[in-house]
């Protein structure tokens, strides 16, 4: 029997470092509009602003999907900050996509007061904009756009009581029914929809993105939004799963976390706040993430995005974290080498030599 062994892909260097403005969106200045929060950014040396297209302070997603004027205006603002923008980020779109009846109240202060109280006319305001946003995407030049994939079954995470057979499969069922014509829309404007894989969504984890990647026949726009510090949070091997989801991974959210369980709590965390809790998000180089790994991982299965700092910490303030993330992930970036270091010591030799050295008449 013979094997063919598939070609590596080409090392590459990763692109950052970009920062989620999500966690700094805020009424006072310097984050509550693009502008400032760019010239901002770009005194902490960042390259890139990922910017969430749900926050009206930094971004309207409507007037960019119908206006390149707006756009261009945005791209060369931030170019003239030495700035980017690295992808779009739609996570309360998403999230308002899929919701159980259990979060109704909760994830409607996500939406506008007038599609409040009716879950179908959410869903259809959440399935507009996330359209919105990948014809924004396209316009801005974007390949990659950030969400979550909302959740039905995640009240029925631990199996007790019995699980009727058929819940998750039809909670997965309409999961795809809902996404498939997004996922569309996005091969329409050439954009990759990466999901976050996260807990509380329905897409957790490697087996719950088969479980939907099948569903919605294998697209090529579905992708993965990989943050280890969730995995950390669920005691999932992250290494592991950037071999095996290496072909999916397309955005990375640049975030620390660390697992210390006790006699009295553990992965569930006891209700507790999160400065309580076992597995709590840190600032960048505070946790426990290998990042070293990590990013060495990604260099080497050929990851082509960029490396987006998001900044979630129960201890420290989130201008330290800025400052001091955008730091880490320069040192972790590896410029890649296009050389073998022991090529000093190769050698030019004919098939007639390879045969001798073998043993072959």
């Amino acid at each position: 029997m013979h094997t063919h062994s598939k070609q590596a892909p080409a090392l590459q260097t990763l692109k950052g470092p970009s920062i989620h403005l999500a966690q700094f969106s805020d009424a006072a200045a310097p984050f509550n509009s693009l502008p400032a929060v760019a010239e901002w950014a770009a005194g902490l040396g960042f390259k890139a602003l990922q910017v969430p297209a749900w926050d009206e302070r930094f971004f309207n997603v409507e007037l960019a999907a119908t206006s390149q004027d707006y756009c261009d205006e945005i791209t060369g603002m931030l170019a003239s900050h030495g700035l980017v923008i690295s992808e779009l980020t739609t996570h309360i779109f998403g999230q308002l996509l899929a919701v159980h009846p259990a979060y109704d109240a909760m994830f409607d202060t996500f939406a506008p007061v007038q599609v409040r109280g009716n879950a179908q006319a959410r869903t259809e305001w959440a399935r507009r904009n996330l359209v919105l946003a990948a014809q924004a995407s396209r316009r801005l030049g974007l390949t990659e756009m950030g969400t979550f994939s909302g959740s039905f079954a995640w009240p029925y995470l631990f199996p007790f009581p019995q699980r009727p057979e058929g819940l998750i499969e039809t909670a997965f069922d309409e999961l795809a029914r809902r996404w498939l014509p997004v996922l569309d829309a996005c091969d329409e404007q050439g954009v990759n929809l990466c999901f976050e894989i996260h807990p509380s969504e329905d897409l957790h984890d490697g087996v719950t993105f088969e479980m939907f990647h099948e569903r919605v026949g294998g697209h090529a726009r579905c992708g993965i939004l990989f943050d280890p510090s969730h995995f950390v949070l669920q005691q999932l091997n992250y290494l592991d799963y950037l071999d095996i989801y290496k072909d999916h991974i397309r955005m990375f959210h640049v975030k620390d976390a660390e697992f210390n369980p006790t006699g009295r709590q553990g992965i569930y965390g006891g209700y507790q706040s999160w400065v309580n809790r076992a597995g709590r998000f840190r600032s960048l180089g505070d946790g426990q993430v290998d990042f070293k790994a990590i990013f060495s991982k990604l260099a080497h299965h050929g990851y082509q995005g960029w490396a987006a700092l998001e900044w979630e910490c129960c201890l420290k303030d989130q201008q330290t974290g800025a400052r001091e993330g955008a730091a880490f992930i320069k040192q972790h970036i590896i410029p890649v080498t296009d050389k073998i270091f022991d090529d000093f010591a190769g050698a030019a030799i004919d098939q007639r030599q390879i045969n001798t050295l073998l043993g072959i008449a």
